[in-house]
């Protein structure tokens, strides 16, 4: 079977690009081949797999990607495929992985009534339609059981049509058997002493990940506690105005801003905490990455994954409507109780050994290929 994937952008360290990867893979382990479609591809190519640079550009994303809707339909009209799989909202698919969260509920929940007169919302908007209005048949495949009220609000999209995924953590972000050993050398690496607390941030996009609030939550530490305390931050992102940000609140020296690298789980290792105050977030799969490393987890309620670390007892979640006095007040209680700390390490790690949480490639390869053409 030819199965084509459909993306604007692929490179090494989105979330939605690691999804893309592994389901890819899943279904070329079955025997099936593999075509991918995107305006711009970043880092190694898989063996096997077919890479498309669809050549089109505009001034703006949304005329750019409506020439890759249709360029994608012209070539596919030329080399039809078995199975047509978004990871992008767009027209024309027979399955769409929802790693985006609903985006007529954001124009109508965050924007003003300006905002729907533009063309930037009438492209997505229209798009987003394509994929889950009543007359499409587009299967999807949803990774947040909190979106899907959405979507059937707005666009009335029958349920048989969604299929909800279990999340998708690599097995490599488990703790190994030497996982102090691995602690103690990133932490000799980095310069941490044995009394140091290193709070770890991870994921591209920092100002929808919230590392704004990050920093005011680490300036807002007692200055006992924010002596010992520093910042790492690791993702594909302008760090510009978050280094100023830091300085302008006297804690540059605590923080490093990294750029995505390949030895996420050293830090998952090394670190005393995770913090992921998202301003929105489908999932937010790097929680569940930190809790079966066994690294305990603050988050916000609006995180699709964050019930996990409630549920586990793995951190503690800020409830919605985010205030951040919340956010600075347990940032500081989580890193001074390290008996809490264990205890919640100890209830990650027990979480890792029984969870289903790490097949969503596999169960999503079975769905696409199931799917009707």
């Amino acid at each position: 079977m030819q199965i084509a994937f459909c993306l604007y952008k692929y490179f090494p360290f989105g979330g939605l690009q690691r999804d893309f990867l592994r389901i890819a893979l899943a279904c070329q382990a079955r025997g099936h081949a593999v075509r991918v479609y995107t305006l711009e591809w970043r880092g190694d190519v898989p063996a096997g797999f077919e890479v498309v640079l669809v050549p089109v550009k505009a001034l703006t994303n949304q005329r750019r990607y409506a020439k890759f809707s249709g360029w994608l339909g012209d070539d596919l009209a030329r080399r039809p495929a078995d199975r047509v799989v978004g990871f992008n909202k767009m027209p024309g698919l027979d399955v769409y992985f929802a790693a985006d969260p609903c985006f007529e509920d954001k124009a109508r929940t965050l924007r003003g009534a300006l905002y729907r007169m533009t063309g930037r919302y009438r492209h997505f908007a229209a798009y987003e339609r394509a994929v889950f209005a009543p007359e499409a048949c587009t299967e999807i495949l949803l990774i947040s059981p909190l979106q899907r009220p959405l979507f059937e609000k707005y666009y009335a999209t029958p349920g048989e049509r969604f299929h909800l995924l279990p999340p998708g953590i690599a097995s490599d972000r488990r703790a190994p058997g030497n996982a102090a050993e691995i602690r103690a050398a990133f932490r000799r690496e980095f310069a941490l002493a044995e009394d140091d607390l290193l709070v770890l941030q991870i994921g591209s996009g920092f100002r929808t990940k919230g590392l704004d609030r990050s920093l005011k939550a680490l300036a807002a530490l007692p200055a006992a506690l924010a002596s010992r305390c520093r910042l790492f931050a690791i993702g594909d992102d302008e760090a510009k105005l978050f280094h100023a940000q830091a300085r302008a609140l006297g804690v540059a020296e605590r923080v490093r801003i990294l750029r995505g690298r390949s030895d996420i789980p050293r830090f998952l290792l090394g670190a005393d905490l995770l913090i992921h105050p998202a301003y929105n977030e489908n999932t937010g799969t790097v929680l569940l990455e930190a809790m079966v490393a066994g690294l305990p987890v603050l988050t916000t309620a609006v995180c699709g994954y964050a019930h996990f670390v409630s549920d586990a007892d793995a951190g503690l979640v800020v409830a919605e409507p985010f205030q951040q006095a919340s956010l600075d007040r347990l940032l500081a209680q989580m890193l001074s109780d390290e008996p809490a700390r264990r205890q919640w390490q100890s209830n990650a790690l027990a979480f890792a050994e029984h969870a289903d949480i790490y097949s969503n490639a596999e169960r999503a390869a079975e769905l696409i290929l199931k799917a009707p053409p």
